[in-house]
């Protein structure tokens, strides 16, 4: 399989989007992982049914997180994509989050060219309110069966806000990766 790190670039992030690769289809509550040292999907486990992810997750491209890890995707579409793919994606906000005590921010997109909803989709502002607020709660209880109060979410930024995480994980790869 593909080294996706080494094929494909984060994308043109001054210009608002970015690529992504879709670990996790909205709605599965598999925890499917991109292994960096494999170049393959795994599957990392399988998480409670109540649990299912509310938007698709997945990564950046030469990209490295504060964690240690890619920096993570949200990718809101009326329908899940499958894994593996990549797309083209317009950068909309960044979710501030803590996991487990460590920055692990979570860039929010839609599709570059989404012609369902006549692409009107730029901030998080063009986003339902109770859409942000499930993906909120989502993410602040999802391991509560496990470890109860290890993930929270710390806010929600703008466009601007959520390119300079890209680039500081950008540069992060750079030096690092």
């Amino acid at each position: 399989m593909a080294d996706f790190n080494k094929i494909l670039t984060p994308g043109n992030i001054d210009d608002g989007t970015a690529h992504v690769v879709i670990e996790i289809p909205t709605g599965s509550n598999n925890k499917i992982e991109w292994n960096r040292q494999l170049g393959i999907f795994q599957l990392d486990r399988v998480e409670p049914a109540i649990f299912g992810k509310p938007t698709n997750y997945g990564f950046i491209p030469q990209t490295l997180d504060e964690d240690g890890d890619e920096l993570d995707a949200l990718v809101i579409t009326a329908d899940p994509l499958p894994t593996g793919i990549f797309l083209e994606a317009k950068i909309i906000g960044v979710m501030r989050f803590e996991d487990d005590g460590e920055v692990d921010d979570k860039i929010v997109f839609v599709p570059a060219d989404d012609r369902s909803t006549g692409n009107a989709v730029n901030s998080l502002k063009d986003l339902p309110k109770q859409l942000l607020n499930q993906i909120e709660f989502h993410f602040n209880h999802y391991k509560d069966l496990k470890k109860p109060g290890t993930t929270i979410v710390r806010g929600w930024g703008d466009v601007e806000e959520a390119k300079a995480v890209i680039h500081e994980s950008i540069e992060r790869w750079n030096t690092k990766g």
